[in-house]
C-alpha cells in the first residue's frame, strides 16, 4: 500500500506512471484488465541507453521509511530492494530473499538471504541489515507511517548472516505481504545516527538495481544501472526522472522526444493519442489499477463531525458526471477503499447516486438552513463554507473539484478551491493536517489489510489518517481481519468493514481511474500483465541503434 498511493499519497498522482512507476479502454465494458499489446519483437536484449520518464511532482526524500508519496517510491523503488516483491500476476516471490518458510501456523517466518548482494558503496549485505531496518521502523522515534505493519512481531532474530527468523505474537494474515514493502536500509551507514538528518535522505545508497548519481531538487533525479547487481544488471544504463508540473506539457515533452514514456490523461489517451504519427512513434498501454480517488473530510473539524453532511455531500455529488466529463468515461464509481472484483470487494454497501433531494433533507435534518437570500445554508449564524484543497498539475482532480464545487452549491454549500504545488500540499497540509477537505488518492496492495489508512492509531504527523477518523468498531474489525487465515471469514470481516465506511462516509468515494501510459516504441521488453507492465522494467531495454547519443548530466 505505502508504494502505490495516487497523490499519493499517492497517487497520488492518479496520472503519473504508477506501479512504481505504478495511474481503460475506451470502451467501458470491457472490465478484464486487457490491455494493448506492444508489436512482438525478435530482437536480442543490447546494454546501453537512456530512458527519460517525468512526473508532475518531485520526490520528497529517498529514505524508505521517511517517505510516503508515489514521487519518491518511484525512484526508492529502483534504488533499494524489498526482502520480497511481487510478479507479474501479483505472486509474491523472493527479491533479496531467495527463499522463506513459515512455521507455527503462520507465527514464525525464516528468510533465507541471497550471499553475493553488495550495497552501492560495495560494503556486503547481510541479515544485519534486515534486522536494523526493522528496528528502525518500529522505534517510536522514527517518524515513519509503516510500523503497524510490524507492531505484532515479537522477535527478529538473525540465525547466521544471511538468515533471518521472525517471530510473531499472534498469526498474522499479511504477513508475508507486510515484507514485499519493506526496503531494507544500510546498518553501517544509519547505525547511531539520526535518520531524519541522514545525508542518505536526498543521496540514497541502497543494493537495488540502480545507483543514484544526483538530485536537482525541482528539476531532475538522475540513476545509473547497478552493474554488479546480483540478479543482474538493467538492460538500460540510464535512468532520467524529469519533473515538469504540468501534464500537458508532459505530453508536448513525449511527442517532441523529451521524455519517452508518460501517464496520460484520459483526454489525451481517448482523443489525442489517435494520430497517425502518435501510433507510429507510441505503444499506449491501459488497465484498471490499484487505486481510486476520494474526496476526504477534516474530521476534527466541526463542520463535518455529523455523518448527516457527509451523506448529504455525497448525495449532492454526480460521480458519473465527472467521470463522464473529466475520465472521458475512462474509469468507474467508486463505492469504497478497494478495487472493483477483487475478492473482498463488497458490490453491496450502500450507494449514494446523485439525489439533490436526499442531500438537502439531510443537511435540514443536520440543522442547517436557508436564513438570507445569498443561496448558503447557515447553522448557528454561520455559513456553510469550506475550502477544497487538492494537488497542482493533476487535472482531472482539478476539474473534478470545479463539478463538486458546482454541485454543492446548488444545495446551498460554498466550497472554496485552493490548488497547491505537491510538496508543499503534503508537508506543509496534510503532515499537519491544515485543511478542511481534500481530494486525494490512493494506491493499494493485493492485500485487503487497511490498517494504517484508516486505525485510529495512526493519526500523528505524517501517518496515513489524517482525517483523523475514529471508529471503535472498525479498529477491532481491522485488528481482528488481520489476524485471520480464513479467506471467508477474512472476507466477512472486510464487507463489514466495508458497511461502515459506506454509511458515515469519512471518504466521498469518487472513482477508479484507469491508468493509460504511453511508452516510446524504441523501448522493447515491456510485457503487459496484471501487474501493469513495469513489473520487469530492469528486463526493458533499447537496440542500440535507436539509443540517445547524448550525455545525460
Amino acid at each position: 500500500m505505502k508504494k502505490i498511493l495516487v497523490a499519493i499519497i499517492l497517487i497520488l498522482f492518479s496520472t503519473q506512471i504508477i506501479a512504481c512507476k505504478n495511474n481503460k479502454p475506451e470502451k467501458p465494458a470491457e472490465k478484464d484488465n486487457k490491455t494493448i499489446k506492444p508489436t512482438p519483437t525478435s530482437l536480442t536484449p543490447e546494454y546501453g541507453g537512456t530512458i527519460i520518464s517525468a512526473s508532475i511532482g518531485d520526490a520528497s526524500v529517498l529514505l524508505p521509511p521517511l517517505a510516503s508519496d508515489s514521487a519518491s517510491f518511484d525512484i526508492i523503488g529502483l534504488v533499494y530492494d524489498t526482502v520480497l516483491k511481487y510478479d507479474k500476476d501479483l505472486n509474491l516471490i523472493g527479491e533479496l530473499a531467495e527463499s522463506w518458510e513459515v512455521k507455527n501456523d503462520g507465527k514464525e517466518i525464516v528468510f533465507h538471504f541471497y550471499k553475493n548482494i553488495k550495497w552501492h558503496d560495495g560494503k556486503p549485505f547481510t541479515a544485519d541489515d534486515v534486522i536494523f531496518t526493522y528496528n528502525v521502523i518500529v522505534d517510536p522515534k522514527t517518524p515513519t507511517a509503516y510500523s503497524g505493519q510490524y507492531k505484532d512481531i515479537e522477535k527478529i532474530t538473525k540465525i547466521d548472516d544471511y538468515t533471518v527468523s521472525v517471530k510473531y505474537k499472534i498469526s498474522f494474515a499479511p504477513a508475508l505481504s507486510s515484507w514485499a514493502g519493506f526496503q531494507v536500509i544500510p546498518k553501517h551507514l544509519l547505525q547511531g545516527k539520526d535518520i531524519t538528518k541522514s545525508p542518505l535522505r536526498f543521496k540514497p545508497i541502497g543494493t537495488g538495481p540502480y545507483k543514484f548519481v544526483k538530485w536537482k531538487t525541482g528539476d531532475r533525479i538522475l540513476l545509473k544501472a547497478n552493474k554488479e547487481y546480483f540478479a543482474g544488471s538493467p538492460y538500460i544504463n540510464n535512468y532520467l526522472y524529469r519533473v515538469i508540473p504540468d501534464q500537458a506539457t508532459i505530453f508536448l515533452e513525449l511527442k517532441a522526444g523529451g521524455i519517452d514514456e508518460s501517464g496520460l490523461t484520459p483526454l489525451q489517451f481517448v482523443r489525442q493519442t489517435n494520430t497517425k504519427s502518435f501510433k507510429e512513434k507510441f505503444n499506449k498501454f491501459n488497465y484498471i489499477g490499484f487505486n481510486y480517488t476520494y474526496l476526504g473530510y477534516n474530521l476534527k473539524k466541526e463542520l463535518f463531525k455529523d455523518k448527516r453532511v457527509r451523506q448529504a455531500i455525497s448525495y449532492a455529488i454526480n460521480k458519473e458526471e465527472i467521470i463522464s466529463s473529466v475520465l472521458y468515461k475512462q474509469g468507474i464509481v467508486a463505492t469504497g477503499p478497494y478495487k472493483p472484483g477483487t475478492w473482498y470487494y463488497n458490490p453491496n454497501v450502500k450507494k449514494y447516486e446523485y439525489n439533490i433531494n436526499k442531500a438537502k433533507q439531510l443537511l435540514k435534518d443536520s440543522g442547517w438552513i436557508e436564513k438570507k437570500k445569498d443561496g448558503i445554508l447557515y447553522k448557528n449564524n454561520k455559513p456553510f463554507e469550506f475550502t477544497l484543497m487538492t494537488n497542482q498539475g493533476n487535472k482531472q482532480r482539478n476539474l473534478a473539484a470545479e463539478i463538486i464545487q458546482q454541485r454543492l452549491k446548488e444545495v446551498g454549500i460554498k466550497m472554496n478551491i485552493r490548488i497547491i504545488e505537491w510538496s508543499s500540499f503534503i508537508n506543509e497540509f496534510i503532515n499537519k493536517r491544515k485543511f478542511d477537505a481534500i481530494i486525494l488518492g490512493w494506491g493499494l496492495d493485493t492485500d485487503p489489510d487497511q490498517y494504517d489508512i484508516w486505525s485510529s492509531t495512526k493519526t500523528k504527523p505524517e501517518e496515513f489518517n489524517f482525517i483523523s477518523y475514529n471508529n471503535k468498531e472498525v479498529d477491532k474489525i481491522l485488528d481482528e481481519a488481520r489476524h485471520t487465515f480464513n479467506k471467508e471469514k477474512r472476507k466477512l470481516l472486510y464487507y463489514k468493514f466495508q458497511e461502515i465506511l459506506a454509511e458515515e462516509q469519512p471518504y466521498t468515494f469518487l472513482y477508479v481511474p484507469y491508468s493509460l501510459v504511453a511508452v516510446n516504441k524504441k523501448i522493447k521488453g515491456i510485457t503487459p500483465a496484471p501487474a501493469g507492465i513495469s513489473y520487469n522494467f530492469t528486463k526493458w531495454y533499447i537496440p542500440k541503434k535507436l539509443q540517445r547519443a547524448e550525455i545525460i548530466k
